[in-house]
């Protein structure tokens, strides 16, 4: 679970953590862990929270998302074809439930 209080944070961080928390949990990350991670990733790209008396003006890096790139260049092609391959068949499924 994510400590302390979050009102340093703009409402642009704060959506963004909701959103991310929404992905995690949709991966089946328990709730308490996927708030605590997006909050992670948030405190990682923009160096924390960026309202007014909090170090405003801080530039946001978008490491986390950089990196996140990264490992998927780094994969070889048969493994990127794969996860194609379980991709296309988990769409398959779900268009015929």
């Amino acid at each position: 679970m994510p400590q302390g209080d979050k009102d340093a944070y703009t409402d642009k961080q704060k959506r963004k953590a909701a959103h991310i928390a929404e992905g995690y949990e949709t991966k089946g990350v328990p709730e308490p862990e996927a708030e605590a991670r997006a909050w992670e990733t948030v405190n990682k790209d923009s160096g924390g929270g960026n309202k007014s008396g909090s170090g405003r003006g801080k530039p946001d890096t978008h490491e986390a998302s950089r990196n996140g790139g990264k490992k998927a260049a780094d994969r070889s092609a048969a493994d990127k074809s794969a996860a194609a391959k379980k991709a296309w068949e988990t769409r398959r499924k779900a268009a015929k439930a």
